[in-house]
């Protein structure tokens, strides 16, 4: 497996979170979890203006063998969707790092995005 990308942050729950502008970050799932879903033919994301909690379940992934929870990563308010993903659920599992982001989140001021996994110690969660 190919390595991951070193500017992102990691969860254990197989998510990945990028910083964006101000305290706005992009999430979305690892080309790991992609793998382990297999084809993705349904996306259910959280409400543009939902408050999460760190590890709240906000959305689910269906894909042909299972349904996943969607788990936000950090505390803060759901700034944005990616609405593409409605009517081309496959494109997370093709492209999880670019087009197949899942949703954007507007951080709460106690988060702390420097606590999640960098690219190494996820790699070593997973025994990549």
């Amino acid at each position: 497996m190919a390595g991951f990308p070193e500017e992102l942050r990691y969860t254990s729950d197989h998510e990945w979170v990028r910083a964006g502008n101000a305290n706005v970050v992009r999430v979305g799932i690892t080309d790991y979890a992609a793998e382990q879903l297999g084809d993705i033919v349904f996306v259910s994301l959280p409400e543009v203006g939902e408050s999460v909690e760190a590890g709240d379940a906000c959305g689910e992934l269906e894909s042909t063998k299972s349904v996943s929870d969607v788990f936000a990563p950090l505390p803060g308010v759901v700034s944005a969707v990616n609405e593409q993903l409605e009517g081309a659920p496959e494109t997370v599992g093709s492209d999880p790092y670019g087009d197949g982001w899942l949703f954007e989140l507007e951080l709460s001021a106690d988060a702390e995005p420097d606590d999640l996994l960098d690219a190494d110690a996820y790699a070593s969660e997973i025994g990549a």
